[in-house]
């Protein structure tokens, strides 16, 4: 038994949700539009402001499929409409990133500075030297592109430095000691 599969979604004011054929769905709001290819074995329907996801049987796969579809869909009907936003925080003597136009450039301690050219619907601020916004409509691009970028310096546990997100803990190790 699906307990998120079962949940109504209410679509608010300003959100227009279109299905297409196998299971294509489209919505659009006012922060953009997204689209999505949902399971065509799950059944997707639209009353009276309130879309429902419901599956065929009580098959394994279709039980999987269930919270999925209905999660899918929530996202991005919660993406149109709030968007999604990840912050970084750089933690290190000398790490530090900026904003040239559509360029993040990033200096956490190489040889050379790391720059990055923006994704398609990813929007990435600076408001100060150590920490990144990553803001967008899509949550899994989002989420992607701030790991992305959490990739080159992965904060480590002796001194904490590197670049970690806004409400991760790292657990600090002690280091060695002298005789």
């Amino acid at each position: 038994m699906s307990r998120i599969g079962l949940n109504p979604i209410n679509i608010p004011n300003g959100v227009e949700i279109n299905l297409k054929e196998n299971n294509l769905v489209e919505v659009k709001g006012p922060k953009g539009q997204l689209t999505e290819k949902i399971s065509p074995e799950m059944e997707i329907k639209i009353e009276d402001g309130v879309l429902t996801v419901s599956r065929p049987s009580e098959n394994k796969r279709h039980r999987s499929l269930h919270g999925l579809s209905r999660t899918l869909i929530s996202n991005m009907i919660e993406g149109v409409t709030e968007g999604y936003s990840k912050s970084l925080v750089i933690e290190g003597t000398g790490y530090r990133a900026q904003k040239q136009g559509k360029k993040l450039i990033l200096n956490l301690g190489y040889s050379h500075p790391i720059e990055l050219e923006d994704p398609e619907g990813i929007e990435v601020e600076v408001p100060s030297a150590n920490t990144i916004t990553v803001k967008g409509v899509n949550k899994q691009q989002v989420g992607n592109y701030a790991a992305v970028i959490r990739g080159f310096r992965k904060p480590e546990p002796y001194k904490g430095k590197g670049v970690r997100y806004s409400d991760e803990v790292v657990r600090r190790k002690v280091g060695k000691t002298g005789k």
